[in-house]
């Protein structure tokens, strides 16, 4: 048998983790990613002590056979799981196992895996809608003038939904496709911000909602995508509006300065005075499709996309996304960009 410390050296050039169990079933050696993953005292103790999966057991004992061996196994993490491809090789020596992490793509097709459920989830209902309009438009409700009326305005108002869905779905496209090139056209934050809610007040009058602006006087040059900021602020200020504010409050806007650890900051704040937001669904509320009242939201044409759109751009911008709400308070959704070159 090789002497252990050119089996360490071996070992040591390997990125995986890899450790040799030896003839009496005890790890001979192990690379420092090996003992990052099972603890400084791995070497020299019952390979059962360090891992007790039933499925990497048999596999080293199979392997001890002579049979080599490969088994896919889930170790329990703080956040998720740990997903790996564990490799078991009989040689001279004993038994090599190197465990591949393969986290990052289980959680990358569980991503996409649930993307389409939620896409097709969200164009089942308008689809169901519209073919059973149509249908009835064709059949019973053929001479039928009211009745023809009432279902063409409900068929286009899905119709909308899905365009719309869509519309978002592109959007979030192309900002993660954007997502690691840094924006470099300097834009006058104060002046987007004051064009953007002159447009989006009708939508509040309408709604009873007054808006009111703070700290926007003055120009507040940024480095920044114009169109995305507009998205950003749209996105927020009609958020505000239609699921935060009751008739008759306010939604404020506000642009202030503060200083940081790397250099000064520009804050954006879309404050509302609705009921505000149980702290359990605020980690989650820039998650794709997630939306803390489902049927509220979609009866209001919200996709359920604006707040992912809204972090993927920040993200762009290096910038942060901060919320903070409480029961009964309303909430505040802060934008904080980087003022100057970043």
């Amino acid at each position: 048998m090789q002497p252990v410390a050119e089996i360490d050296a071996l070992l040591a050039g390997v990125p995986l983790p890899v450790l040799l169990i030896g003839p009496d079933e005890r790890v001979v050696a192990a690379n420092a990613a090996a003992r990052n993953l099972f603890g400084a005292a791995l070497v020299g103790r019952h390979h059962a002590l360090s891992f007790r999966h039933p499925d990497v057991l048999a596999a080293i004992a199979r392997a001890r056979l002579g049979e080599p061996q490969k088994v896919r196994v889930a170790r329990p993490g703080a956040a998720h799981d740990a997903v790996y491809d564990v490799s078991v090789t009989p040689g001279p020596q004993g038994v090599l196992c190197a465990f591949e992490d393969r986290s990052a793509e289980e959680q990358m097709d569980q991503m996409r895996r649930d993307f389409v459920a939620n896409v097709s989830h969200e164009l089942r209902t308008p689809l169901t809608a519209l073919l059973g309009f149509i249908e009835t438009l064709q059949g019973p409700a053929r001479n039928d003038a009211a009745a023809r009326e009432r279902f063409l305005a409900i068929m286009s108002r899905e119709a909308e939904r899905m365009a719309r869905l869509v519309r978002d779905l592109l959007h979030l496209s192309r900002v993660e496709a954007e997502e690691r090139v840094r924006p470099s056209d300097e834009i006058d934050l104060a002046q987007l911000v004051r064009a953007t809610t002159a447009g989006l007040r009708p939508m509040a009058e309408a709604a009873k909602v007054t808006i009111r602006l703070e700290g926007a006087d003055a120009p507040q040059v940024v480095h920044a995508d114009h169109d995305q900021m507009t998205q950003v602020l749209t996105n927020l200020i009609e958020n505000a509006v239609k699921y935060g504010s009751p008739p008759g409050s306010e939604v404020r806007v506000s642009l202030s300065q503060e200083t940081g650890l790397l250099g000064p900051k520009l804050r954006l704040t879309v404050a509302d005075q609705g009921e505000g937001i149980d702290p359990l669904h605020i980690p989650r509320l820039t998650e794709r499709f997630y939306r803390v009242d489902g049927h509220r939201s979609r009866e209001k044409g919200g996709t359920g996309l604006g707040l992912a759109i809204v972090k993927h751009i920040v993200n762009r911008h290096r910038g942060r996304l901060i919320i903070d709400s409480e029961k009964g308070k309303g909430s505040r959704f802060s934008v904080i960009l980087p003022l100057g070159r970043f």
